[in-house]
């Protein structure tokens, strides 16, 4: 393969590296400031919804009409 060919085929490389780099959305800090991706306003939101502060609040309920059930077999005769 001749000199100008290596050539040719590496700037042709470079210049592919450098397009896909360019067309990929990542996010830029300019000036200080981080900016989206130009893709932001296509992506999907991953938003969950608050739940409740307790994980285990049905797990709760459970053992205290439980612990009910147990206090009122026992008073009565």
């Amino acid at each position: 393969m001749s000199g100008s060919k290596k050539l040719l085929g590496s700037l042709f490389l470079g210049l592919t590296l450098l397009a896909c780099l360019g067309t990929t959305g990542c996010q830029v800090s300019t000036g200080g400031q981080t900016l989206p991706s130009p893709e932001y306003l296509t992506d999907d939101v991953q938003y969950y919804a608050p739940g409740a502060e307790f994980k285990l609040a049905n797990e709760a309920a459970a053992q205290k009409a439980h612990k009910q059930q147990m206090a009122a077999a026992q008073v009565q005769p």
